[in-house]
């Protein structure tokens, strides 16, 4: 079997960052919706995760780099990845833990038809 390249072992990593992340924020709002920002926050943390998971298989515009710098290139490099698995994690945990109904709010509704045909 091919060897993953050192890019797809930095977004698996950055993706199961934000999932982690995303299951922490999604729990903790559930009783405090300030948790959020825990989550966000944990941010800050995705380039100890990254340099865990990966230990120093960095892709090449990243190998060059150490400390401060090492630190920066990955958390740009990271963001939006992370963000898309946070939130979705986010919501849909805080969501299952919430025990949320959909309420509708016209009977002529396609939601309204569709929970009152069953």
């Amino acid at each position: 079997m091919e060897k993953l390249r050192a890019d797809n072992k930095f977004a698996l990593a950055v993706y199961l960052w934000g999932a982690i992340t995303g299951i922490i924020s999604g729990a903790l709002s559930v009783q405090n919706k300030a948790a959020w920002i825990i989550g966000a926050l944990m941010f800050l943390l995705s380039d100890v995760f990254i340099k865990a998971v990966l230990r120093g298989d960095f892709p090449e515009e990243l190998k060059a780099l150490d400390g401060g710098a090492l630190r920066v290139a990955i958390l740009k490099k990271a963001f939006w990845g992370w963000l898309l698995f946070w939130l979705y994690f986010t919501m849909l945990v805080y969501t299952i833990g919430i025990d949320f109904k959909p309420v509708p709010y016209n009977n002529q509704s396609l939601l309204a038809q569709m929970m009152n045909s069953s």
